[in-house]
């Protein structure tokens, strides 16, 4: 990895990739206001990220916008803790203030990714409010979104799960979507940064990596090039027609969904019929999700289904964290209560 630079040290020359990597955050600062404050690169050593690092170490004081870094250690590796600290004196050594190293355990839950997933989204969570910054700048790619779409569409994903990532997802940011993988790197070896590369990433027991290094190649090799520019295009596209459809079960869910208490949630079963199925089961999946549940399989929406188009006089659903049944005309979502809480209601 480079050393910091110095303040005599020459600026190197701008390429083609440079700029492309500084427009991309000038962009993406244009959308946000920098007046209310500063925002933290999720940092990690690798390519993706030391590009957008950087690029915002570069931009940045034009555009009188605080940037600082949180570096995630999830001590999966040895001599992660001395990367992590690399990281953090280069961070430093470009401007970036303030910088943090976050120390995370990582646990089993749904698997070695999503477990690594969790705990670095909630190191980020907790970075932001001891530093008050606004949002978390993550830095991915066009490749990470064709890599999306492709692991969506092999788990049977619905247009909600093949839109990909967005460009702003409530506190993160990813001003870099728009660029392949390969412009940032070499963005990095035009400026003469050094960058570590992970070897999780070409680890063949994650499924992201098989895509990335195994079924995308041969797509591109069996295809021809541009496989992973359509499918970042096909997230894009299905991004907007699924934000199109949210925002029609979104006014259903305010016009006709009641809320009794905090843990239930109904609504007349003709309201739904005279939807289409796109847009009730959205109202459906956001009144069990709203009571505290987890989002319905599609087995589980298939059987929802069917107490609103072949009502047999089915009993409830048993869903995760919530339970739904059809009474009187209406369906109607609980929380469903553990076990051990109803003993100890009922003082046993």
């Amino acid at each position: 990895m480079a050393p910091r630079r110095e303040s005599g040290h020459r600026r190197p020359r701008l390429s083609p990739a440079m700029a492309d990597v500084r427009r991309a955050v000038r962009e993406w600062a244009g959308l946000v206001d920098a007046t209310t404050g500063g925002y933290l690169v999720a940092l990690s050593g690798g390519g993706d990220s030391l590009a957008l690092a950087w690029a915002l170490s570069e931009e940045a004081p034009g555009l009188a916008l605080p940037v600082g870094a949180v570096i995630v250690d999830h001590q999966l590796q040895a001599g992660s803790a001395e990367r992590a600290t690399i990281a953090a004196e280069l961070a430093t050594g470009w401007g970036l203030s303030p910088v943090i190293i976050k120390t995370v355990t990582v646990g089993d839950a749904g698997g070695p990714e999503e477990a690594a997933r969790k705990a670095r989204y909630q190191a980020f969570s907790e970075a932001l409010k001891e530093t008050g910054a606004k949002g978390a700048l993550l830095a991915h790619t066009k490749d990470d979104q064709a890599e999306t779409v492709l692991l969506g569409l092999a788990r049977g994903s619905g247009p909600s799960g093949l839109k990909g990532m967005a460009v702003r997802e409530g506190m993160v940011h990813r001003p870099l979507l728009e660029l392949s993988r390969e412009t940032l790197r070499q963005a990095l070896r035009d400026a003469g940064v050094e960058w570590w590369d992970d070897p999780h990433n070409d680890d063949d027991r994650f499924a992201r990596s098989r895509v990335r290094t195994h079924v995308l190649p041969l797509l591109e090799q069996e295809l021809g090039p541009g496989v992973a520019d359509s499918l970042a295009r096909t997230a894009s596209l299905f991004r907007q027609d699924s934000e199109a459809l949210d925002g029609f079960a979104q006014a259903c869910i305010s016009e006709h969904v009641d809320a009794e208490t905090v843990g239930q949630r109904s609504v007349r079963v003709e309201i739904l019929l005279e939807n289409n199925s796109a847009i009730s089961s959205r109202v459906l999946r956001s009144m069990v999700m709203a009571v505290g549940g987890g989002p319905p399989s599609f087995a589980q929406m298939s059987q929802i289904h069917g107490l609103l188009t072949q009502w047999r006089g089915q009993s409830a659903i048993d869903l995760s964290g919530a339970t739904l049944e059809r009474v009187e005309g209406r369906i109607v979502v609980k929380a469903r209560i553990p076990k051990a809480v109803k003993g100890i209601r009922r003082g046993l």
